[in-house]
C-alpha cells in the first residue's frame, strides 16, 4: 500500500453514492433461493438445452427439489459450515443447482474454471482446503485423479457425465457420481424431512459464501472470499436500479466461475426472472436466435465481434446497401446525443429515424433475437467507439464495472442515462471515491472480507474504515458517473517518462479495425510504443473471400491487403492519441491468443507479461536501434 494510497484515504476527494434505495433481502442466498421457491413454485426459473435439441425448462419448485436433494447429499458426506466444495464444470444448470446445493448445506463454493491446467487444479484445490469436488467430465476428472497424492484434504470428487470416464477409481468411493449424491441426499430426507431447512436458516449474512480463485495476469491466484452478504447486497442492488425485470428472459452464457455470471444469478434470486443457461461460446449467436432474450451480458470481446462482422459484412457488399448502412448509424448517433443530452429529436431527425429503423436496425436487432432490450457490459473496457455504434443501432450498452474483489458489481449505467464512455453510477449504498494519486476506491455491500489465508495482501488492499483499494485509475464526473481510465499496474511509462494507458488504445484500435481479435501496445522502458495484433478468423475470413485473398489462416498475417486495412487502422487511431502514445509500427501474430497457451486468463484478459516474454523477439524488431 504506498503512502499516497494511505494519505488518500481519509481526505475529501471527490465521490459518488448510488442514489437508489435498496429492497429488503433475504440473509443468504440460500434463503433468498428458497423464498423464490416458496413464491413462484411453478413460474418457469431455468431453461437449458437438451441433447437432442431445443430447450428443458426448469420451474422453480422443480429447482427447489433438485437443489434439496443434493444439499441433503452433501449433509450424508458431512458437509459442516463454511467447508469448501469445488466446482470444475462449465456454464449449465447443473453448475447452479450443486453451487446452490452447497449454501442451502451450509458449505462454501470454491470455483474451479474448466480451462484451468491440472498443476493450477491442484493448487487451488490445496489452497483452498476443499473437501468435496464436483467435475463435469471425464476430462476434469483426470486433473484430480491425477493429483490425488497431493490432496489429503479431498475425500470425495463427485462426477456429473460419467459416459467416458474410467470409475475403476470408485472402489474406495473416492469418486462418487452426482446422481450418487442426490440418492444420499434423499435417503437422509427420508429419514429428516427438515435436515437441509434447518442448516439453511442457520446460515448469516457474514458466512463464507464463495471463494473465486482472481486469474490474474501475473503469479499464482488469490482466493477472494465473498460472503453470503455480498451476494444478498448485489441481488438487492440489480433490483433496486431495475437492472432486469421480473417478465424479462435472460441468457446466461458466462463462465459461473467468475463473479460477473455469479452477480447475475443472485440477481435472478432476488428478483425472480428466468434464466436460458448455456455456456457453449460457439452457440452464443445461434442461442440468440433460438432463445430470443431480453437481457444478456458478456465481456467486452463479444460485442465487439458482433460490430465486427455486421460492419465488414456491410462493407464487404459495398454499394447502396453500404450507404444506407453508414446513413442510419450516423442518425442513430445524432438522436442518441439528443437523447443524451436531454434534449428534443427535430421532427426531421425523427423522420429519418423511423426510417433507418426500418431499413437497418430492426434488421440488426433480429441477428440477436430481435427482443433483445438490455446489453450489460463487464470484466474489461468497452470501446467507445463500440459503445457508441450499439447506442446508434437501438441497442444501448449498459456498461459496468467491478472487480472480484466488490463482487463484480460496484457500478453500473442506468436505463435510460447510459453516459457512454463511463461506467455509470455506483449501486446504491456503494460509495466510490478517487483517491490523490487517482486510484478508485470502493466502500460497499459489495466488498469482500478478504483473500483467504492472505494477511498482508488482503491489508494491502482493505485499506480501513471498509475501503478498498482497487487499483484502477479513474475519474468522476459532475453527474456521478464512474469513468475507468487503466490499471494503475498497467500504466506503460516510456523512456522519457511518459505514461501511456494501453487499454483504452488497444481497445480504441479494435474498434477501428474490425479484422482485429486481440491487441497488445508494447512500450514499457521505449522511446515509442508499438503494438502486435491478431487476427479475427470469422471476419477475416469474409474479409479474404471479398477481397479474393486465396489460402487460408496461415497466410493471412502476411498478406499485403490485410496488412495494409490494420495499417490504415493504426494510421487512423494515431490521429486521435497524443503524440507520445501513437503506435509507430504493428506486426500481426500468426494466431489468436488463447486461454489454453497461457496468453489470456480464462476471462479473456491479455497476460501482458506472458505475451510480451513469449514474442520478445518479434518486439524487439520494431526497436532496431536499440
Amino acid at each position: 500500500m504506498s503512502d499516497a494510497v494511505q494519505q488518500s484515504v481519509p481526505s475529501a476527494g471527490r465521490t459518488t453514492t448510488g442514489p437508489e434505495t435498496l429492497p429488503a433481502t433475504e440473509p443468504s442466498l440460500g434463503a433468498m433461493f428458497y423464498a423464490r421457491v416458496a413464491a413462484d413454485p411453478a413460474r418457469e426459473a431455468f431453461r437449458g438445452p437438451k441433447p437432442t435439441g431445443g430447450w428443458e425448462s426448469w420451474s422453480w419448485g422443480r429447482s427447489g427439489e433438485r437443489v434439496t436433494e443434493l444439499a441433503g447429499g452433501f449433509l450424508a458426506l458431512g458437509l459442516a459450515a463454511e467447508d469448501r466444495v469445488a466446482i470444475a464444470m462449465s456454464t449449465r444448470l447443473e453448475w447452479i443447482f450443486v453451487d446452490l446445493a452447497v449454501l442451502a448445506a451450509g458449505g462454501a463454493t470454491t470455483t474451479v474454471y474448466p480451462s484451468t491446467q491440472a498443476d493450477d487444479v491442484a493448487y487451488i484445490l490445496s489452497d483452498s482446503g476443499s473437501r468435496f469436488v464436483v467435475v463435469e467430465d471425464a476430462g476434469q476428472l483426470a486433473k484430480v485423479v491425477g493429483q490425488r497424492a497431493s490432496l489429503p484434504d479431498v475425500e470425495r470428487v463427485i462426477i456429473l457425465d460419467t459416459s467416458k470416464a474410467d470409475l475403476s477409481t470408485r472402489a474406495d468411493e473416492w469418486v462418487i457420481t452426482v446422481d450418487d449424491l442426490a440418492a444420499r441426499g434423499r435417503s437422509l430426507l427420508a429419514k429428516d424431512a427438515d435436515a437441509v431447512s434447518r442448516v439453511n436458516d442457520a446460515v448469516t449474512p457474514e458466512r463464507l459464501a464463495t471463494l473465486i480463485y482472481t486469474s490474474g495476469t501475473t503469479g499464482r491466484p488469490k482466493g477472494v472470499e465473498l460472503t453470503h452478504g455480498n451476494w444478498t447486497y448485489e441481488g438487492a442492488g440489480a433490483q433496486a436500479i431495475e437492472l432486469v425485470s421480473r417478465d424479462q428472459l435472460h441468457f446466461l452464457w458466462l463462465p459461473l466461475s467468475h463473479s460477473f455470471g455469479k452477480v447475475l444469478l443472485a440477481a435472478q434470486m432476488q428478483i425472480g426472472f428466468t434464466t436460458a443457461v448455456d455456456g457453449r461460446i460457439d452457440k452464443i449467436v445461434d442461442n440468440l436466435a433460438e432463445i430470443r432474450p431480453h437481457i444478456m451480458a458478456g465481456a467486452p470481446r463479444i460485442f465487439e465481434k458482433v460490430y465486427a462482422r455486421v460492419v465488414s459484412s456491410t462493407e464487404a457488399e459495398g454499394g447502396a446497401k453500404a450507404k444506407i448502412f453508414h446513413w442510419a448509424i450516423g442518425v442513430g448517433k445524432q438522436v442518441a446525443a439528443h437523447n443524451e443530452a436531454g434534449t428534443s429529436v427535430p421532427l426531421t431527425l425523427s423522420v429519418q429515424h423511423t426510417v433507418a429503423e426500418k431499413l437497418v436496425f430492426a434488421k440488426v436487432k433480429e441477428r440477436m433475437g430481435g427482443r433483445i432490450e438490455t446489453f450489460i457490459s463487464g470484466s474489461a473496457a468497452l470501446s467507445k467507439d463500440v459503445a457508441s455504434w450499439f447506442e446508434a443501432v437501438g441497442l444501448p450498452i449498459l456498461e459496468g464495472y467491478g472487480l472480484t474483489e466488490t463482487s463484480a458489481g460496484t457500478c453500473v449505467n442506468r436505463h435510460g442515462a447510459v453516459r457512454v464512455g463511463t461506467v455509470g453510477k455506483p449501486f446504491p449504498g456503494t460509495v466510490v471515491k478517487i483517491a490523490d494519486d487517482g486510484e478508485i476506491l470502493i466502500q460497499g455491500g459489495g466488498v469482500m472480507r478478504g483473500y483467504y489465508h492472505l494477511p498482508e495482501q488482503t491489508a494491502e488492499v482493505l485499506i480501513g474504515d471498509g475501503w478498498f483499494a482497487t487499483g484502477d485509475i479513474g475519474e468522476i464526473d459532475d453527474a456521478g458517473n464512474v469513468k475507468i481510465t487503466d490499471r494503475k499496474k498497467d500504466l506503460i511509462k516510456t523512456s522519457g517518462g511518459k505514461y501511456i494507458a494501453p487499454s483504452l488504445i488497444e481497445a480504441r484500435f479494435k474498434a477501428l479495425c474490425p479484422l482485429l481479435a486481440n491487441v497488445l501496445v508494447h512500450a514499457n522502458g521505449r522511446n515509442y510504443a508499438t503494438a502486435i495484433v491478431t487476427l479475427d478468423p470469422d471476419v477475416t475470413a469474409g474479409f479474404a473471400e471479398h477481397h479474393g485473398i486465396t489460402g487460408g489462416p496461415d497466410v493471412w498475417p502476411s498478406d499485403p491487403t490485410i496488412e495494409k486495412s490494420v495499417r490504415d487502422a493504426m494510421v487512423e487511431l494515431n490521429a486521435g492519441l497524443n503524440r507520445w502514445e501513437t503506435i509507430k509500427d504493428v506486426r500481426i501474430l500468426p494466431a489468436d491468443l488463447s486461454v489454453e497457451e497461457g496468453e489470456l486468463t480464462p476471462s479473456l484478459k491479455i497476460k501482458r507479461k506472458v505475451v510480451e516474454t513469449k514474442y520478445a523477439d518479434l518486439l524487439q524488431s520494431m526497436y532496431p536501434s536499440t
